[in-house]
């Protein structure tokens, strides 16, 4: 039973500092704020963790885990490359408008004030870059594509839609990145392969 209720709070404390983190930066971001969104004492937030770095370090954790098993899980069940690129960002884009430990992770990769111990964007281009390369050997690229300028445009975007997010929730909604990819797609899959391509995003 103790157990249970130390997961319980450990976790409305995650939630609470990715709400906190989020609003006001980490910078600006108290130990108090966090107790307080969380509903517990500022003692149980210490029984937790150590400090602010410490909570934000989890928050980081947590998220970067939620957001690699969603990218996994549209990967596992890909029926071609550059599908599954539609799919993952429209994936990325819902977790990102649900889920504020996953939100929160990206912003502190960004804040100036916080040594972040990630590299989410830099992850998603890797990501993006290997479907691409893979799309090129199911041969459903265009001819002449330079892959990693091509996965740089596209991390670009996304990423943008993120930032643009955080302030408009509109900019991660699905038909957002379905009209992105109605544009792009057409610059980078063969002819045969986008009539079999759904912008949207399947299972999205």
């Amino acid at each position: 039973m103790k157990q249970e209720r130390a997961v319980r709070t450990r976790q409305a404390l995650l939630e609470s500092a990715a709400t906190v983190f989020g609003r006001r930066g980490y910078a600006e971001a108290t130990l108090n704020m966090i107790s307080v969104g969380a509903g517990v004492s500022p003692g149980a937030l210490h029984f937790h963790f150590e400090n602010k770095a410490a909570v934000a370090e989890a928050v980081e954790t947590a998220g970067a885990r939620t957001l690699r098993a969603t990218t996994r899980e549209v990967y596992t069940r890909r029926t071609s490359a550059l599908q599954a690129l539609a799919d993952s960002s429209q994936a990325l884009a819902g977790l990102l408008l649900s889920d504020v430990v996953a939100r929160a992770a990206f912003q502190l990769n960004r804040e100036q004030a916080y040594p972040s111990s990630f590299a989410l964007p830099g992850e998603w281009h890797e990501y993006v870059h290997r479907l691409l390369l893979e799309a090129a050997e199911e041969g459903a690229l265009l001819p002449g594509l330079n892959h990693r300028n091509v996965a740089t445009t596209v991390v670009a975007a996304t990423l943008g839609f993120e930032a643009l997010g955080r302030d408009d929730p509109q900019w991660l909604a699905p038909r957002t990145l379905a009209g992105f990819w109605r544009v792009v797609m057409p610059c980078l899959a063969a002819p045969a392969t986008l009539r079999r391509l759904d912008t949207a995003g399947r299972g999205s």
